[in-house]
């Protein structure tokens, strides 16, 4: 333990010692990022999780470090196709560093005088000189090739770089009230008296957008179980699902649980809700999370795949069941912008092929006259439209039923058609797809 304590204060002194320029970074400080951003570049693992390990293996870095590192590395990564035409194909981890300070932070050449060599300086002022053409579509866009040709069936030129500049920003931060301890009101009027910037969600009833990042998982509200972290295009995927009290209710790809605490909620703690997953880490995940929220219907299980033999005993005796899809997670890439880098083809195909095998076992478990709910936080078509149309075809006892009237029905006026398709572009959500199907009565 006193070795670890030494070294743990050799490893403090640089940065506590080293000069800071005016944005309150040091020289130390951007060696750290380089080494964050050379490592998630490797893009062998996601993004959140190689800072996650990054951050634990450097425990000394302060809460303001570790939050420019962060935000610097997702800048790049926002704008990596950009920053590769700007600073050389071949360009370092260190230079892509330096360049999105220089051109997407906008830093003034006197902030690089005491963190880079004279040399660096010299090529950051003719980076902060250099004039480039549009490019490519694809290229403005800051999108693959790939990615740019599938979303250009959806939209036309102009709706595809308004999408991606959408992509490109921030997400927003927005929680969820928990009905079984409070109500939105109550918890705006209790985040607005300590300080926080709150507002009521315009979409979801239960939604609250916070401005800013404040330290939520250490306010007394988060702590009691009042409120979860939830983007509102999630929320409304449970109100497509409207879950009963008293029902059964199947949450077939449960992951950590954010949709099934909220299922949860809605069925006000009563009946039978099942929290399916693969992943028994993720499970874990969910039963403290239970625990707080004053939840005592939920129920995870473990599964080997969507065929186990576990699920057996739940066919048709469920009332509702939603399939929150494995999918490419492009819909999410304010969050995750590593992915855009990360998906292909490929993968997208491996994705489609599971997800019609997922939405195939879960209707199973649907009874007469139940309710199956498909989503996705993909934009892509062959991972929602493509998924569903193909279902329906070979389910000819499940039938469409409208989005858009369910939600009226709950106070929600929200213009989505038949299907849901949420985008950051036009709701300032993640983006998601859902489609509501029921099984015939007869």
């Amino acid at each position: 333990m006193k070795a670890n304590a030494k070294q743990g204060k050799r490893n403090t002194a640089p940065l506590i010692a080293a000069k800071v320029n005016a944005a309150g970074v040091s020289r130390p400080l951007l060696v750290q990022a380089t080494q964050a951003l050379g490592a998630v570049l490797c893009m062998e693992h996601p993004a959140d999780a190689v800072l996650s390990r990054y951050f634990r293996e450097h425990p000394t870095l302060g809460q303001r470090d570790r939050a420019f590192v962060a935000e610097t590395i997702y800048g790049v990564l926002r704008r990596l196709r950009w920053l590769r035409r700007l600073a050389g194909a071949e360009a370092t981890p260190r230079q892509l560093l330096l360049a999105w300070l220089a051109r997407g932070e906008g830093w003034p050449l006197r902030h690089f005088e005491d963190v880079t060599a004279p040399a660096e300086r010299e090529w950051i002022a003719g980076l902060k000189a250099r004039e480039m053409d549009e490019g490519s579509l694809a290229e403005r866009a800051d999108l693959p090739d790939w990615l740019v040709e599938r979303l250009l069936y959806l939209t036309d030129e102009a709706g595809l770089l308004a999408l991606a500049r959408s992509l490109n920003r921030p997400a927003p931060l927005d929680l969820r009230a928990n009905l079984i301890k409070t109500d939105r009101e109550a918890l705006l009027t209790r985040l607005q008296a300590d300080g926080i910037a709150a507002e009521a969600g315009a979409l979801s009833p239960h939604a609250i957008r916070v401005a800013g990042k404040p330290a939520l998982h250490k306010h007394p509200a988060f702590l009691d179980g009042s409120f979860e972290v939830q983007d509102q295009g999630s929320q409304l995927l449970s109100f497509l699902v409207q879950p009963k009290r008293g029902e059964m209710v199947v949450d077939f790809c449960a992951g950590a649980g954010g949709k099934t605490l909220h299922l949860g909620a809605m069925m006000r703690s009563t009946g039978r809700l099942y929290a399916l997953d693969v992943s028994e880490r993720r499970l874990a995940k969910l039963k403290p999370r239970m625990a707080r929220a004053g939840l005592t219907n939920v129920h995870p299980v473990c599964i080997a795949h969507e065929h186990d033999a576990r699920i057996k005993r739940l066919v048709g005796k469920a009332d509702r069941v939603l399939v929150d899809a494995p999918c490419s997670g492009l819909g999410t890439l304010r969050r995750n912008p590593d992915l855009k880098w990360r998906q292909s083809p490929q993968s997208v195909a491996e994705m489609v092929a599971k997800q019609g095998s997922i939405l195939a076992a879960a209707a199973r478990l649907v009874r007469p006259g139940g309710r199956l709910v498909y989503a996705t936080c993909s934009l892509l078509a062959e991972e929602n439209d493509g998924v569903v149309d193909a279902f329906l075809a070979q389910h000819p006892d499940f039938q469409a039923v409208g989005a858009q009237d369910i939600l009226a029905k709950q106070g929600i006026a929200l213009d989505t058609g038949l299907r849901l398709r949420l985008s950051p572009a036009n709701h300032d959500t993640d983006g998601f797809f859902a489609a509501v199907l029921e099984r015939h009565a007869g």
